[in-house]
């Protein structure tokens, strides 16, 4: 599992995350080598879900091109293409879940949280996209990160502040969140 905090404040904007990787409700060694966020051309990315999505997204973000994250028609088209590619090109992935829901549409079983320089955005596991002005957190603990972020976004903590300190609330509160805080901040 992970958490996943962006903040945007004084026109800085911010992505951090958690260090802590599991497998299902085993963690695993600290000293796993990889990351939560990936660049995507003038955004950051990060993912909390099935950790498949890593592999998923590295290798379509290899075969796609430049990719556009720059507003929230371009982050649903860039959505609606990676579920095309996802059910063509992935054998592996379900079309709908297995769950008992009566949705019409099926379900990625991940969220994503963008930073760009236009925002925020959150991209839920039905693919809504959502744009986000000030704060927003996706993952184990969000609430915790959330209510740190309210608290602290009408201080004077700046964004890498208030984004450091709500990852650490999630890891203190929620047992599958942990290991370092990683911050990038946006160019």
């Amino acid at each position: 599992m992970s958490i996943a905090v962006a903040i945007q404040k004084n026109r800085r904007l911010v992505l951090g995350t958690d260090s802590l990787y599991t497998f299902g409700d085993r963690r695993i060694p600290e000293d796993v080598v990889a990351s939560k966020i990936r660049r995507v051309g003038a955004a950051y990315l990060a993912a909390t879900g099935w950790g498949i999505y890593d592999d998923i997204l590295n290798d379509y973000l290899s075969r796609a091109g430049e990719a556009d994250l720059s507003s929230r028609p371009a982050v649903f088209a860039f959505f609606m293409a990676f579920w095309k590619e996802l059910h063509e090109h992935y054998p592996f992935v379900k079309d709908q879940p297995e769950d008992g829901e009566h949705s019409p549409f099926g379900e990625l079983d991940a969220s994503f949280l963008i930073v760009s320089p236009q925002g925020i955005f959150h991209v839920s596991g039905n693919m809504t996209v959502t744009e986000f002005a000030r704060y927003y957190a996706i993952g184990s603990g969000c609430e915790y990160a959330l209510g740190a972020a309210s608290v602290l976004y009408g201080t004077e903590a700046d964004s890498k502040t208030i984004c450091r300190e709500s990852v650490e609330a999630a890891i203190k509160f929620n047992i599958y969140c942990g290991g370092d805080v990683n911050i990038v901040e946006l160019d």
